[in-house]
């Protein structure tokens, strides 16, 4: 009986333990699910091959692994980054160009680049091949199709003028075009900035044949970060774990779609929830192909600002009187939350 008795009381012991353990593991379960921080994340545009790492670190749960509970939007009212200084989301999709604004008001937003989701400005123009565009001079006497930003032609203007053009007497006429490779193809005096990534895709899976010439080839200044991921102030300041966090997840969804472009891109095509990439799954696809090489191309990790070609650009554009203030070396992006 003695020893039944100690059996019966070690089997006692070893009952309350295993409760006390799973007591407190449900415990330890709820406090982490109480502790998920909601982050929303802007883009800049309907989604395309740009967002694709932001979309699979969704889908494969790397956000929620991080105790991150992620929704990605469109840009509220049109302006991402607005949206993003106010902290109505935490996260947005933004330009290095176009960020000058932001940093240069009477009443800057509280906003900072935290990552390049692509490593070099693929921006270029393109034209019908054989229509004597291929290099800047050639549109003399043509027709540009213009967003009116002075940035954009202020860039336009020195790239013609180096190449001994004479940029006055280039047309311009207002960009309104939404395939701009149908667009050469049928108006041959037509020039269009695109993203070759997108817009140079398009050309070459709709078999159009275009000339191209790339900004960054053409003047090393103008390889700035486009596109860039920003994040608010605020956040930053009062919980920059959150911030690596998101970042860190966020890498890992586009370390995904370097290795995996076919899956990456079928995943942004099952996520997209404003219908835009229906009928374009071919194009997402030849994009996303593209991109895999462009997201870390030769820097040293995802994510990664050359303060040396940041700094080129704002230079540029304070000498230039494109800026309402001179902007300071180093203002506006970090690399301190990378991984």
């Amino acid at each position: 009986m003695k020893k039944f008795s100690r059996i019966l009381a070690l089997a006692m012991v070893l009952v309350l333990a295993f409760s006390f353990a799973s007591c407190s593991k449900n415990n330890d379960e709820k406090t982490d699910a109480s502790q998920t921080k909601d982050i929303v994340v802007s883009l800049d545009w309907t989604p395309n091959t740009n967002h694709t790492g932001l979309y699979v670190a969704l889908a494969k749960g790397y956000y929620a692994d991080a105790g991150l509970n992620v929704k990605i939007v469109q840009p509220p009212e049109g302006d991402a980054i607005a949206a993003c200084s106010s902290g109505q989301v935490q996260f947005a999709v933004g330009y290095q160009d176009l960020l000058v604004p932001a940093f240069t008001s009477e009443t800057p937003m509280e906003v900072t680049a935290v990552a390049a989701l692509l490593q070099h400005n693929s921006s270029c123009i393109i034209s019908k091949k054989g229509s004597g565009m291929s290099s800047p001079k050639g549109l003399e006497g043509k027709q540009y199709l213009t967003w009116q930003s002075p940035i954009e032609l202020a860039m336009m203007e020195k790239v013609v003028t180096d190449d001994g053009g004479d940029w006055s007497k280039v047309e311009q006429i207002p960009n309104t075009v939404t395939d701009e490779a149908q667009d050469v193809n049928a108006n041959p005096n037509h020039a269009i900035w695109v993203y070759y990534g997108w817009g140079g895709i398009n050309a070459e899976i709709n078999n159009i044949e275009v000339d191209t010439f790339y900004f960054k080839d053409l003047n090393p200044t103008f390889d700035y970060y486009s596109p860039v991921l920003v994040a608010n102030n605020d956040l930053i300041k009062n919980d920059p774990e959150t911030v690596k966090a998101f970042l860190e997840a966020t890498k890992k969804g586009y370390e995904y779609a370097v290795s995996n472009p076919d899956e990456a891109a079928q995943i942004l095509i099952d996520g997209d929830d404003t219908g835009s990439l229906q009928g374009s799954e071919e194009l997402v696809k030849a994009s996303q192909k593209w991109m895999a090489d462009q997201y870390i191309a030769d820097a040293p990790k995802w994510g990664y600002i050359d303060p040396a070609r940041w700094n080129a650009f704002y230079n540029w554009v304070s000498e230039n009187g494109l800026s309402d203030s001179k902007i300071e070396e180093n203002t506006g992006f970090t690399n301190d939350y990378l991984a």
